[in-house]
């Protein structure tokens, strides 16, 4: 699927049933966890981690396809009795859609969506619906019952060229319909395409096929005794080229919203550049000017940052903490980093299915290195001395908290019986891969961490800490980190929209270009608006700036949950309990991993800009 294949005419051509999914429950189950007709031999087809992860089961399915041969097949009946009609219903009600794959292509139900300038344009949802509740719009509907999709009509579209021999195939629509089919004589189970049926053609005035008849609400409903599956297939001839063919999959609707986006957040950083420009060159040199030239007496009535020089490299509390934050801060942050970049130039194509997520699992094992190293190096320069701990609490505790997380809401999964349930040798493949390689990496960085020389400090630390004076309401911690964190959030949260709306909506986010932009744009945001909140707090004579640079630009994480609370009761239609909690949990991981990254960001420009500006000045 992530090359070409070419098929001559006869050729078979295999269509795989993936799972069914739901944007109201969230859970997705495996397509045999329903009575679907199933081939002799069941096996699986799942190719990687990514694939696993996501929840997808992929199996081989009794459609028989050959290429350019149209075709109209009986697949099988299925009784509806014990229990059977009651399950489709179920997942009916839920509006669970079945989703297959031809050839590496996801089938799709086409759309036509009108544009504001009056053009058509052609749109693909993934997969096709199990089924419909009847109504008083539908004509030979019972209101409240649940009606089958059972006849399938796959329309394959292919492209020839003259530089290869044979067809690709480009496109796979499946249109779904409803028909309760009739048929004459015995019932052959042994070789279903011989019975002879009364509906075919299929036609819009034939009835449509019940699982349940009557409306449950009343008490009335029964189980249909059975439903016949059938499905046709239709070739197209396709202008459409094979290397576009993912084109109509991935039209994420109008480029402008994610350009406004991008405006939106260019105008944030100007403004916040805007001021640090301001702060560096006119009030530091102000500053520095007025420091370097004045007298030893004067000094005593001078206020502002250079009063804390004997202070502001003073080590701050939960030294160890800070260190394995910042440390897990830059290894998701080149985790996060590389998987964009590698996704826009397009190594991480939606064609190669989990691929994605593979790769960042598997960047955050490597980016153990850096995460090491950067925590083991600044814990030696808080002069920590536990360096062993230090480095134990990078490998494990945030991991640790977000595993526990995951295996918890897993339990509720596998209560469910959803494909979403990590597999145990699934979950046992990654506590080997953190126990047997993430943390020997974070070991191993460690270890150039505390070998590596420490710089002298451009100030010495005074024996006795000074007092820090009163500082107004609006400099207070609380309310200067819940500031701090507003204007990186702006930066993102548009492009935010559509990354969950991609998650929880399950549509394809394809826009990578944008994001890397976003990405850009919200690492400066971070880094000045912890710059400027560092200065103003170091003018006020308060040198407690280690945790607080962190939590200034980390606090975006709790703006992030906040709009996930929004998004959730605006956008999505979940009523299970337990979909409620895992989403709430999965966004619980996502605002804390935003945190680590956005408050490390925001820790490294504070450092490096005190750093600076202590240098520059003249102390006796």
């Amino acid at each position: 699927g992530v090359a070409p294949k070419e098929y001559m005419e006869g050729d078979k051509v295999d269509i795989k049933v993936n799972k069914l999914t739901s944007t109201h429950t969230q859970l997705p189950y495996d397509y045999y966890s329903l009575p679907f007709c199933k081939p002799k031999a069941v096996f699986n087809a799942v190719e990687n981690l990514g694939e696993v992860l996501h929840g997808s089961v992929i199996h081989n399915s009794p459609y028989e396809v050959y290429f350019g041969t149209s075709s109209f097949k009986v697949l099988c009946r299925v009784s509806m009795e014990e229990g059977a009609g009651k399950k489709f219903a179920k997942k009916i009600r839920e509006d669970y859609r079945v989703q297959l794959i031809m050839d590496n292509l996801p089938a799709a139900t086409k759309m036509l969506q009108k544009l504001p300038d009056g053009q058509t344009v052609t749109l693909y949802d993934r997969g096709f619906r199990l089924g419909f509740l009847g109504s008083k719009q539908l004509a030979g509907t019972v209101p409240g019952a649940a009606y089958i999709n059972n006849h399938l009509r796959f329309v394959i579209k292919y492209h020839r060229s003259d530089a290869y021999e044979g067809a690709r195939i480009v496109g796979f629509e499946v249109e779904a319909y409803s028909v309760e089919h009739k048929y004459s004589g015995e019932w052959n189970a042994q070789s279903p395409e011989t019975n002879t049926l009364l509906t075919v053609p299929i036609t819009p005035d034939l009835s449509p096929q019940a699982v349940m008849t009557g409306d449950p609400k009343e008490g009335g409903a029964k189980e249909t005794k059975e439903v016949i599956f059938t499905y046709e297939t239709t070739w197209e001839a396709s202008d459409i080229r094979w290397a576009s063919r993912w084109d109509l999959y991935l039209y994420m609707g109008d480029d402008q919203v994610h350009w406004f986006s991008i405006i939106n957040s260019l105008a944030i950083v100007l403004l916040l550049t805007g001021i640090v420009a301001m702060i560096m060159m006119r009030t530091l040199r102000r500053d520095l000017n007025r420091y370097n030239e004045v007298d030893k007496e004067d000094l005593q009535e001078e206020s502002g940052w250079k009063l804390v020089h004997g202070d502001v490299f003073r080590p701050p509390p939960l030294p160890l903490l800070l260190a394995s934050s910042a440390g897990t801060g830059v290894q998701l942050f080149l985790m996060s980093f590389i998987s964009i970049l590698c996704a826009m130039l397009g190594f991480l194509s939606p064609a190669n299915r989990g691929g994605l997520l593979t790769a960042t699992v598997l960047l955050y094992v490597l980016m153990g290195i850096p995460a090491g190293y950067y925590s083991a190096y600044l814990y030696k320069s808080l002069k920590g001395a536990e360096w062993q701990k230090c480095t134990l609490c990078t490998a494990l505790f945030y991991p640790g908290v977000v595993f526990l997380l995951i295996f918890l809401l897993n339990f509720f999964m596998w209560g469910k019986g959803s494909s979403a349930a990590l597999p145990f040798g699934t979950m046992v493949a990654l506590l080997a891969m953190w126990f047997g390689i993430s943390v020997p990496l974070v070991f191993l960085g460690a270890f150039f961490g505390y070998k590596a020389k420490l710089p002298d400090q451009p100030v010495r630390t005074n024996e006795i800490p000074r007092q820090v004076p009163l500082q107004a309401w609006y400099m207070q911690g609380a309310f200067n980190i819940l500031m701090g964190g507003i204007l990186p959030f702006g930066a993102i949260f548009i492009e935010l929209f559509f990354i969950m709306t991609s998650i929880w909506l399950q549509r394809f986010y394809y826009v990578f270009g944008f994001l890397m932009i976003v990405l850009l744009i919200l690492v400066i945001t971070c880094s000045e608006i912890s710059i400027v909140l560092c200065y103003f707090q170091l003018c006020n004579e308060d040198y407690h700036w280690w945790w607080r640079a962190f939590l200034t630009s980390g606090s975006s994480g709790l703006y992030l949950f906040a709009y996930s609370i929004m998004y959730f009761y605006t956008q999505l239609e979940i009523t299970n309990p337990v979909t409620t909690m895992i989403y709430f949990g999965y966004m619980g991981i996502a605002a804390l991993v935003f945190f680590l990254i956005t408050g490390t960001v925001g820790f490294y420009s504070s450092w490096q800009f005190v750093w600076t500006i202590y240098s520059a000045v003249k102390v006796d």
